[in-house]
């Protein structure tokens, strides 16, 4: 069956505040990032950050289509995306992805949400948060017995190889396929059995969605990286 995929981007185009340019200038060097929505927007602010004398990086990780362009799967691979700048723009209304950066180069970044024109700056607080976050999922995988395995059936995200590798590595442990096209959280709550939820799909889901589920969902990644 053939996939036909269409790019969802935001109608209007925007540029920074100036009080957040000014912000921005004592940086040299500054890697400007953003989801598939706002890609349209990034030549105007690329504009805007050169004529304050700030050299902009517009890079394509891995998986990404456009330079600019980032994915949850790029900043969770096992090469992450580590690259020489003083810091890190990233352009959308999320806080994944800036905070997953800030884990993985240790540079100042920043995050600016269109919507309502702010810049947050990502502080250790939120990375600890996250990595917490992951610790305790972690753990409890290990001390759980029935685990659901979130499985997406959209191109791209469909890892069915990587839910058969876990469970051939955990051969005590009670492993259930969820299959999905759009993820329902609601419906998770039909498994009362269930003890926690290993995601394969998105990343995001494991980290910007978690509280959705009164059960811990953990990114795959996290567990197939404990076994390498």
């Amino acid at each position: 069956m053939k996939s036909l995929f269409l790019e969802a981007r935001h109608k209007k185009t925007f540029t920074l505040p100036k009080a957040i340019v000014e912000k921005l200038s004592k940086y040299k060097t500054i890697a400007l990032f953003t989801s598939v929505q706002f890609l349209d927007s990034l030549p105007k602010i690329k504009k805007q950050l050169e004529e304050h004398k700030i050299k902009v990086q517009l890079l394509r990780p891995t998986h990404c289509q456009y330079k600019g362009q980032l994915l949850g799967c790029s900043i969770l691979s096992d090469e992450g995306i580590k690259i020489n700048t003083d810091a890190f723009l990233y352009i959308g209304d999320g806080l994944f992805h800036p905070i997953a950066l800030k884990i993985n180069n240790k540079k100042q970044v920043f995050a600016f949400n269109p919507f309502i024109k702010k810049l947050t700056e990502i502080t250790e607080k939120e990375t600890k948060k996250m990595q917490q976050m992951q610790k305790a999922g972690l753990t409890k995988f290990h001390t759980s017995k029935e685990i659901g395995l979130l499985i997406s059936t959209k191109p791209g995200q469909y890892n069915l190889k990587a839910a058969k590798q876990l469970e051939k590595k955990y051969p005590k442990k009670k492993f259930y396929f969820m299959l999905f096209d759009t993820l329902d959280f609601t419906q998770l709550e039909n498994f009362p059995f269930i003890d926690c939820y290993v995601n394969t799909a998105c990343p995001r889901i494991s980290y910007d969605d978690y509280e959705k589920s009164e059960k811990k969902i953990i990114d795959i990644s996290l567990i197939l990286t404990t076994f390498k």
